[in-house]
């Protein structure tokens, strides 16, 4: 491995975070809209979150939900965690009054219609944000700019509910909202270079990182996530037990493995009573009540403290559905199987040019998913391993399932000796 030293690494994270705010084709002069109101659709966890950080940031909120008992409560969450920021000396207790003094909670859509920018933070179905934006085309006034929050779902689709795909854009904050720092902004085919250029300086007004990416299934950061979770899974079934996968990611520098993920995420999210699914280990757990941290008991159990412990029922689950002998596999190996991967994605993000430049996937997982920062990122620590190490790799998966076959991108490193963090596919395209 070509080891870096702390400074190498210190100097690269510098120029990667200022490169991700330079978007090709725009600059300072590059008219953008007054965002004074914005209005936001869903006062859950991720609605919540995101209101804060406008109303942190002094701009007016309005935010709706379908029943005052919902609104109700999510405005007392938003409450909790500004007075728990204040107790802890963050800022004076007249502080918490001002920031809430900056929402106006409403029932009816049709109350966001002055709105300057609207966020739609409502769960992952298609047919309700095709419906919501259908709605939103019909009351919104001219020029104001709408957004989703989805983290996977096609944004081109939800535009075309619309007379005016060129304001449509997606806002793809991470949980929780009020406190990540990444914002993935999503380009979508007709959004305009306005909307562009005023979504990237609103980030900055709003404390958050920004990277600007294409639109394609689970955009950046997930869809190299759901990469790592396939091959995760994948190895579960080989023998390697979930505490095994999660203890070498941990070792690797995460601070949670992909199924301490889940377990934190719910494993019920998408899964319902009797429902079979693609993840039968998973339905199995949930069949028993085993739903994540929220019911002490997942892939783990928990104790009082939610501390994981390595469970005998979900290892009896996982024998009698794989029927896989115990595996020895090393950490090492644990981490090529689920890391490499999360490299060639990479790489083929950047061939569908669904990025702006190698650093930004860099940036993406740095701030939005823990990537462990000695290791630089995804495409730095490629070039720490090396090409022709991944590409071995690759090739090994790629035999057992073609969607991990090697990016020929990557095959091109190997032979000319380059670096994944001088790809140049030639940037961002919609």
């Amino acid at each position: 491995m070509n080891t870096k030293t702390e400074a190498e690494i210190g100097a690269y994270l510098a120029a990667s975070g200022a490169a991700a705010w330079q978007v090709p084709g725009l600059s300072d002069s590059t008219p953008k809209r007054v965002i004074k109101t914005v209005g936001i659709i869903g006062a859950g966890t991720m609605g919540g979150g995101i209101a804060m950080n406008f109303a942190t940031a002094g701009i007016d909120v309005r935010i709706v939900e379908t029943t005052q008992e919902a609104l109700d409560r999510g405005l007392k969450v938003v409450r909790d965690n500004y007075q728990r920021s204040s107790d802890k000396g963050r800022f004076p207790q007249d502080e918490v009054e001002a920031r809430m003094g900056r929402f106006d909670g409403r029932l009816a859509l049709a109350d966001l219609a002055n709105c300057d920018l609207v966020i739609e933070a409502v769960f992952e179905n298609m047919e309700l944000k095709r419906k919501i934006f259908t709605e939103l085309d019909a009351i919104m006034k001219p020029g104001a700019i709408l957004a989703t929050n989805t983290s996977a779902l096609d944004i081109n689709e939800i535009a075309s509910m619309t007379n005016r795909p060129q304001d449509v854009i997606g806002l793809h904050f991470f949980s929780p909202a009020n406190v990540m720092k990444l914002l993935e902004i999503v380009r979508a085919k007709h959004t305009a270079d306005d909307v562009v250029a005023t979504c990237m300086a609103l980030a900055k007004d709003i404390n958050k990182i920004a990277t600007l990416v294409g639109v394609c299934p689970g955009f950046v950061g997930n869809r190299i996530l759901f990469a790592r979770q396939i091959q995760a899974n994948k190895l579960v079934y080989q023998g390697v037990m979930p505490w095994d996968v999660d203890a070498a990611l941990n070792g690797f520098g995460f601070k949670m493995g992909p199924f301490q993920m889940s377990d934190l995420a719910g494993l019920d999210i998408g899964w319902s009573k009797g429902a079979t699914t693609d993840n039968p280990i998973r339905d199995a757990l949930c069949e028993l009540d085993r739903r994540g941290q929220k019911t002490k008991a997942g892939f783990y159990d928990y104790d009082d403290a939610r501390r994981p412990i390595p469970s005998d029922v979900t290892a009896a689950i996982i024998r009698d559905i794989t029927g896989a002998k115990p595996s020895m596999m090393s950490a090492d190996e644990i981490v090529e199987n689920c890391i490499y991967p999360m490299i060639n994605e990479a790489v083929k993000i950047l061939e569908e040019n669904k990025a702006q430049r190698p650093s930004d996937v860099d940036v993406v997982w740095l701030n939005g998913y823990g990537w462990p920062a000695d290791k630089g990122g995804p495409m730095f620590y490629g070039d720490m391993v090396g090409a022709k190490a991944v590409l071995e790799r690759m090739e090994n998966l790629g035999a057992e399932d073609a969607a991990f076959s090697p990016a020929e991108t990557l095959r091109a490193l190997v032979a000319s000796r380059g670096k994944f963090t001088d790809i140049d596919t030639g940037g961002l395209k919609v």
